[in-house]
């Protein structure tokens, strides 16, 4: 996916939306929200997803998604005392993995400040050895996926 195409994300493509009030410890010495902070707020939509509709029950579950790769694109400032809004999809479904994008919109906006995510590996919680996606995180996470990508 090319920065322009990131750039270009509009609310309306994302599926699952959650809320995020700024704290001013998410601010970096120039008074900006830190890079870090950025890869906290997509592990927690991702999860907060994870757990609510596709019966992830961590540290219990017999399968876990393990971070293979991330990326983040940057187009606007974001700063405490703002509140954002992530938006979660997914563009790419496979048998025993998953790609999420997470747009990062400051309330009331329609493009995003930043665009990221990241590719999760399913694995079995005590082997660490890849797995198939499960039933039912497999029908959450289908719900995510955007017609217009194609799925793998």
């Amino acid at each position: 996916m090319t920065t322009p195409e990131l750039k270009a994300r509009k609310r309306a493509e994302y599926a699952y939306f959650l809320s995020y009030r700024t704290r001013w410890s998410d601010n970096d010495q120039y008074s900006h929200m830190n890079n870090s902070i950025y890869y906290h707020l997509f592990d927690s939509i991702v999860n907060a997803y994870l757990i609510e509709h596709c019966g992830l029950a961590p540290p219990d579950s017999p399968l876990i998604g393990l971070v293979v790769s991330s990326f983040c694109q940057f187009f606007a400032p974001l700063a405490f005392p703002q509140v954002l809004d992530l938006g979660l999809r997914v563009t790419k479904l496979g048998k025993s993995s998953v790609t999420y994008e997470v747009g990062v919109f400051e309330e009331g906006k329609d493009t995003p400040a930043a665009v990221g995510g990241y590719t999760h590996v399913f694995v079995d919680n005590k082997s660490r050895k890849s797995a198939s996606i499960g039933d039912e995180a497999r029908t959450g996470l289908e719900k995510l996926v955007n017609p217009g990508l194609a799925k793998l």
